[in-house]
Formats: C-alpha cells, structure tokens, sequence
C-alpha cells in the first residue's frame, strides 16, 4: 500500500497537478492539506475518474483544511479540533486492516516565535501540546502525516544557523515536536530511509525566483507511525520535480509504502 501526503495550497487551482501525480505515482491514498475549499465545492469528479471513489473531505475557506482520497474502502474515526477555534485542519480514518490515519495541517505560527507578541505562535504550541495529549492516549496502530510545519533536524532545512530564530526551525518548536513524537513512540518514517545528516526538503518559498538553484528548503512534511506500523514500511521516497510544474505548490508529495 502506498500512502502520500501533500500540502496542495488549493486543490481546486492546483488539480492539475494533483491529477499528473496521481497518474504517475499512483498511491493508494492520497492526503492532502490546504485544501482551500468548502465541502460542497470540493471538486470529486477528477479524482473519482482515477479511481478515487472513497473520500473524506474536512473543508473550510482560507487557508485550512485536509481531504483523504482513496482507492480502498475506509471508515471516517474522527475529525479533532486541535486548534480549539473550529478550524478543519484533522480529518482521521481507519483503514480495512484496522491501522488508523490521521492526516493533519498544523498551524504555521505567524513570522514572530513569541506568543506574546505574536498569539498565532502561541496557538500553534497549543495545538501540538493538544496532539501530545491525544497521542498519549493513543491505543493500536497508527499512523500520523501531513503538513506539520516544523522542520526538526539541523539537516531538515538549508542553513540551521540562519533559520533558529525562525518559526518552524525555533528550539521551542523543535522541542514541541519532540514531546509529540515520544508521546507515542512515533517512528519518522522520512528519517528511517533517509537518514540524517542528508539533505531532506519538501517545502520551497514561492519567494525564491529559482528555487532549485537556490535551494532554500525545509522538511515541514512528515510522515510518522506507530513502532508496529512502522515496521511494515518498505520505502519512503520525495517528489522534488513536482515543485516544478505547472502552477504547484510550495511544498511536494512524500510516498511511503507498506507491506500490508
């Protein structure tokens, strides 16, 4: 089984490229974040035309919510307001196997790493404080992937130095995202098959007038799962010339397969 994960930054706008990914890598299940769209505009046909007929959408205008596409059966579990302020940004299923999916978009933070003078920073401590406490709890096989919006390792973005004063690189965050993972024992999927200190990026500032050359990069995409789960997981892989094509995203699909 193949499952992707993939900030799409507006499925609508970018449904092209999510049509040629699916083509090309054909993943199973296909977990998408930023979805930009409320439920009744989400645009079905596309992906039920690849053989997509099993989908959970959780929309909301601006800049939230998280879809699930699929070509096997699954069962919705739960949806999680873990900002606390009703934004769409959980949306868990449970597979035929009985291994839960939680596909979540974390809060970015603001530009500001002080929730004093920056409360969205604040907001995004609490909404990983509140996935700690859930993960805690957590009972059987699981596995959790999306736009976390923190890039942990020295490795996971071009310059550590330049960027710990920055939200998504700041000791606080970084720590933040560490509790999260023993909380459950979470196994970094990305991190199993390529291990640090190589060079991992998924995300790339639409700022940059060449990306590539550049090559300014963080990790904010993870993909993680419970040690049981994690064991069956046979590659994992990036799609770096996704950031390339025809109107994309700022950020690329990550792939992971299972053997079950």
């Amino acid at each position: 089984m193949k499952i992707a994960s993939w900030n799409i930054n507006s499925v609508r706008f970018r449904i092209g490229i999510v049509e040629q990914f699916l083509r090309e890598q054909a993943p199973d299940i296909l977990c998408l974040q930023e979805t930009k769209v409320i439920d009744p505009d989400f645009p079905h046909a596309p992906f039920e035309a690849l053989g997509y007929r099993h989908n959970f959408i959780n929309g909301q205008r601006m800049h939230h919510g998280v879809a699930i596409l699929s070509k096997v059966p699954l069962v919705e579990d739960d949806r999680l307001d873990w900002q606390a302020n009703g934004e769409a940004r959980h949306l868990g299923v449970r597979l035929p196997n009985g291994v839960r999916l939680e596909n979540v978009y974390v809060p970015a933070g603001g530009d500001i790493p002080d929730r004093e003078l920056n409360p969205k920073f604040g907001q995004k401590l609490d909404f990983i404080e509140r996935m700690t406490r859930w993960s805690e709890s957590l009972r059987g096989p699981a596995i959790l992937t999306g736009d976390f919006n923190i890039a942990p390792l020295e490795c996971d973005v071009w310059n550590h130095k330049a960027l710990l004063d920055v939200v998504s690189h700041t000791p606080v965050e970084v720590a933040a995202l560490g509790g999260l993972q023993a909380a459950h024992g979470w196994v970094d999927l990305g991190r199993s098959f390529i291990a640090a200190p190589e060079r991992y990026y998924t995300w790339w500032s639409y700022r940059a007038k060449d990306w590539e050359a550049s090559d300014r990069g963080r990790r904010l995409d993870h993909m993680w799962a419970s040690p049981e789960v994690a064991r069956a997981a046979t590659a994992h892989r990036v799609h770096e010339p996704c950031r390339s094509w025809i109107k994309p995203s700022d950020h690329v699909p990550i792939v992971t397969e299972f053997d079950f």
